[in-house]
């Protein structure tokens, strides 16, 4: 049985609400880096393997995790968010400020558009995601640690639960149904464990950090 730890970063700058232009540098804030504190103390037995994006806030978030554990091996995977708006015209920007963007872009719905440089289509995350499902089913080790990004963990998720790696508009829109119907706090775990063909997840885990979420 091999069981997977798919944890959300700390809450980064983006999420604290400030402006942000290049996603694989956005950092921490001192809020994530206590959330990093709590998610290194919630392991209660040593990770086979520990995973990151190639993005820096995953990184900073497994950091301490990877201290405890100096003997896991570790790798970078492609688990990084689901990043759909062009970089080549974006200056550094709030999340409110992108609002009307990300609106434009889910109303529009193609699964194959690409924003410009830097973007990718819902087609590429769907590819993405069926790469992932291939390395955890083909997984040697028994219990390993993926530090995420909460869109990206809830396509995982939408994938699994569907059994769907469908391309369309259609599913477009059923993932951002699916993705908005839930919260996904910042440090949060979500434990998957695969057996022959059998899945199981558990419940969205808050209960490690010292902030609780209702």
């Amino acid at each position: 049985m091999v069981t997977v730890w798919f944890i959300r970063h700390g809450e980064s700058e983006s999420n604290a609400g400030l402006p942000t232009s290049d996603p694989f540098a956005i950092k921490l804030t001192d809020r994530g880096d206590q959330q990093a504190k709590q998610i290194a103390l919630s392991f209660t037995q040593q990770p086979s393997l520990i995973v990151t994006s190639p993005y820096l806030r995953t990184k900073q978030t497994a950091q301490l995790t990877i201290e405890r554990f100096s003997s896991t091996p570790q790798a970078e995977w492609f688990v990084q968010e689901f990043t759909y708006l062009s970089l080549d015209r974006r200056q550094p920007t709030t999340n409110l400020e992108r609002r009307s963007k990300v609106a434009a872009y889910w109303q529009q719905c193609d699964p194959f558009y690409v924003d410009g440089d830097g973007a990718e289509s819902f087609a590429n995350l769907i590819d993405r995601i069926r790469y992932l499902r291939q390395q955890i089913e083909q997984l040697d080790e028994e219990f390993v640690a993926v530090f995420s990004h909460g869109l990206f963990m809830r396509a995982v998720l939408w994938s699994w639960l569907t059994n769907s790696v469908e391309i369309s508009s259609e599913s477009m829109r059923r993932f951002r149904d699916f993705a908005d119907s839930f919260k996904l706090p910042n440090g949060a775990i979500l434990k998957l464990q695969l057996y022959n063909s059998d899945i199981w997840f558990s419940p969205i885990i808050t209960s490690h950090l010292f902030e609780q979420y209702a």
